[in-house]
């Protein structure tokens, strides 16, 4: 399964046509935003997860991963910038918006997705070992939930990916001196 989904993102890397249907330029716009927020959880010492809400062309959400540092489970990227785009919108329903989110989300995130009514999210680069959009398994996509999501995979996927694992080699770099000291 690690090495499909790797294909995977780096088929629709270099094939940009895969994305069929999509603005690529905006998706790509978007993504970078979330990039931005995730290197706010880097900076932190969080794992970069960032994502932005978009509506009408405009952010209307953003949120990074802060769960270190809230001491808090639910402190999600994603679930952030959900809240912060349902307050925008003074209503629930996010019925007409697009998520991008540079990891794919887990299956808490996936369920406020679907019950947010997200119709389609734009993930960075997919999660094996614990992502609901596809690597586990597909919440945003089943047939006995009354709301699905369109899903597009891979915008700036690489670069998604790579920030991730420089955190947890840099993580590993950490924890290897202090149990040194």
């Amino acid at each position: 399964m690690d090495q499909n989904i790797k294909n995977l993102n780096k088929e629709l890397n270099q094939n940009p046509a895969s994305r069929q249907g999509t603005d690529i330029k905006k998706d790509e716009k978007y993504m970078r935003e979330a990039i931005r927020q995730a290197k706010k959880a880097y900076a932190l010492e969080e794992a970069p997860i960032g994502c932005v809400i978009v509506y009408r062309d405009k952010i209307i959400g953003r949120g990074y991963n802060r769960r270190t540092v809230d001491k808090n489970t639910l402190a999600h990227a994603e679930l952030t910038a959900i809240r912060k785009a349902c307050r925008k919108m003074e209503d629930w329903r996010l019925e007409e918006c697009t998520m991008y989110v540079t990891l794919e989300p887990c299956q808490m995130c996936s369920g406020a997705i679907v019950q947010a009514r997200i119709p389609r999210v734009v993930v960075g680069c997919m999660n094996p070992k614990a992502g609901c959009a596809g690597s586990i398994l597909n919440l945003l996509d089943m047939k006995e939930f009354n709301h699905q999501a369109d899903l597009t995979i891979g915008v700036l996927g690489e670069e998604c990916s790579e920030m991730m694992k420089q955190f947890f080699r840099e993580l590993r770099e950490r924890q290897k001196a202090k149990k040194k000291s």
